[in-house]
């Protein structure tokens, strides 16, 4: 069986293929956010001395990094319709799963940031008065997301590629689309090269700018 390879029939499905990335880029916005929010309040609950708010935000962390995207993913939209006995639907299924996934790896990045922060800056509010949620928003949060920024990024490039795993509870993103051209044109090798190609383009920057805005980062630092 002989296969002849054409890129030249991806010119008729660049819209599609544009359609599926706004969705992709949509929906890892959005559990960016929500994640990073949730993210934060781990790696306080984690640095808590209350013995079971540590725990029970450890177990957390440990459960979805220590298992597969995949099968949370699964398990939100197949699984927990049933325990709830509501209809959750595709989107809120890869929402929940993606920001519950992105929580608990930045958090980690924010417990490390937040134990960086010399012990000096909590006397001074302490001195000056400053307490409670004032300290956090005002003191503790820039400064904790100054020195994450870089693994931050690292995390969102993260994010974005293992949002291609929302393909297989049905939402319409870059790989659905590509999958279900290539179904439909018998041209797996170029839809999903396509596909490939796209998610390369928008990672590979980001991750190559790592480096040099961790380097800027702890210039400024270090003034």
């Amino acid at each position: 069986m002989s296969y002849t390879v054409d890129f030249l029939f991806l010119a008729n499905y660049w819209d599609a293929l544009l359609n599926g990335l706004m969705t992709t880029l949509g929906i890892t916005g959005l559990c960016l956010v929500l994640g990073l929010g949730l993210g934060f309040v781990v790696a306080l609950m984690r640095l808590s001395q209350n013995v079971v708010v540590r725990s029970v935000s450890t177990v957390y962390v440990e459960f979805f990094r220590g298992t597969p995207v995949l099968i949370q993913l699964f398990w939100i939209f197949f699984c927990l319709p049933l325990v709830l006995g509501i209809e959750i639907g595709n989107f809120m299924s890869a929402v929940i799963a993606l920001t519950l996934y992105m929580g608990a790896i930045v958090s980690e990045t924010f417990r490390s940031s937040l134990r960086a922060i010399e012990k000096d800056q909590m006397d001074a509010c302490v001195a000056l008065g400053i307490g409670g949620f004032t300290k956090v928003i005002y003191v503790i949060l820039p400064q904790a997301i100054l020195r994450a920024i870089p693994t931050l990024l690292s995390n969102s490039v993260s994010l974005f590629k293992e949002s291609a795993l929302v393909s297989a509870v049905g939402m319409s993103d870059l790989m659905y689309i590509g999958q279900n051209i290539s179904s439909i044109t018998f041209k797996p090798v170029e839809m999903l090269t396509a596909v490939a190609v796209i998610y390369f383009l928008i990672a590979f920057p980001l991750t190559r700018s790592v480096s040099l805005l961790e380097r800027k980062l702890i210039h400024k630092i270090s003034l």
